[in-house]
């Protein structure tokens, strides 16, 4: 049965994370094993709404973040696409565990760094983050980006990956947007798929809906952004697109998805969708999967996640995780802000690494 509390999706000002999961899977042990996840989840005093987690996540911690990568490898892609990939703890033993970051719409290894400084320090494992076309000033060889990923190119990047490390077991960590280019991939994968475990960090679930529900503040900042960024430098590779006067008139997050097909090399809107909509093959994954969002989260809201309560219960390697407070990606905790759900990631992975040495054992 699954682990339900009423009242999905009412931010109530609970502090104990609430838990959706079946309870004949996997995820009942983990669930045992996480003290994190019986304890109270309390924001950083000081900033103590969704919209001051939010601005200080984006406007101070991925401005001020020093940290420093063992180096980057640029990649050619199978159709001369450009794609990187930025280490942390490159020099590490082989047989030492990896955790592969996908970042979020518009993010680059500095975006990141927050996370996979953390992640270096609760784990000691390596970490690689798998930076997408066009992203972090890559040329873009090819006229061609998806702003929601695409598993060819992952599939490429983590091959890239296990040729370096073959001994190396995998793990990984998707980041709002990230985490629907994760999930597209293990379903389409299912019990191919190389990690150990995954976790998606804050995701928007069906990509058809959930740019419609996004705050409308921020809906029309992040699409002026994503337009800056990714359309207005690549205009004279551009002049070739068939709805391009749509694609520069979107006004919102919205608007922007829907328009992108053709950028992303989609005859139509409904191929983009059918190709790249992680909801599509969200039942076919095997692979240990948490999912963690704050039902306060103006960005991806809590009410994308209604629809596939069903699915998780009946799934014995999934757990849900929701907290009322947490904003988009943000989660600090403590005066010093540090990442509550940087910590619960660790302890996951940590959480399923005994498990699965725990089940070895009794074979």
């Amino acid at each position: 049965m699954l682990k339900l509390l009423p009242s999905f999706g009412a931010n109530v000002g609970h502090d104990q994370p609430r838990l959706y999961y079946n309870t004949k899977g996997k995820a009942q042990k983990w669930v045992g094993d996480i003290r994190q996840l019986t304890q109270r989840y309390r924001p950083t005093p000081w900033l103590f709404n969704t919209h001051l987690q939010l601005l200080f996540f984006d406007l101070v911690k991925k401005k001020t973040i020093r940290f420093r990568y063992d180096h980057t490898d640029t990649l050619t892609m199978a159709d001369g696409g450009t794609t990187a990939l930025a280490w942390a703890g490159y020099g590490l033993p082989e047989t030492v565990p990896t955790v592969v970051v996908l970042h979020t719409i518009s993010g680059s290894p500095a975006s990141m760094a927050e996370l996979v400084r953390d992640l270096r320090r609760h784990t000691g494992w390596r970490v690689v983050v798998c930076v997408r076309r066009g992203h972090d000033c890559l040329p873009l060889a090819v006229p061609r980006v998806n702003l929601l990923g695409c598993t060819a190119d992952l599939r490429e990047q983590l091959a890239e990956i296990r040729r370096r490390f073959p001994e190396s077991p995998l793990y990984a960590v998707g980041s709002s947007a990230g985490s629907g280019l994760l999930v597209r991939y293990l379903g389409e994968e299912g019990a191919e798929a190389p990690f150990k475990a995954a976790f998606a960090f804050c995701p928007g679930y069906n990509t058809d809906v959930t740019f419609s529900l996004t705050h409308p503040f921020y809906s029309r900042l992040m699409a002026r952004k994503l337009l800056k960024t990714f359309v207005a430098p690549n205009l004279a590779q551009l002049g070739h697109l068939n709805n391009l006067q749509q694609l520069l008139a979107s006004r919102d997050l919205s608007e922007l998805h829907e328009a992108m097909y053709e950028f992303s090399g989609y005859a139509s809107y409904q191929d983009y969708s059918r190709s790249t909509n992680p909801m599509v093959v969200f039942e076919n994954i095997v692979t240990p999967l948490m999912i963690l969002n704050a039902e306060d989260d103006p960005v991806c809201r809590i009410e994308n996640a209604r629809p596939y309560l069903q699915a998780i219960e009946r799934s014995p390697n999934m757990l849900l995780v929701t907290t009322a407070k947490g904003s988009h990606c943000a989660y600090y905790e403590g005066w010093g802000a540090t990442s509550w759900a940087g910590r619960l990631m660790a302890n996951y992975f940590f959480a399923v690494e005994r498990q699965v040495v725990d089940d070895a054992r009794r074979r």
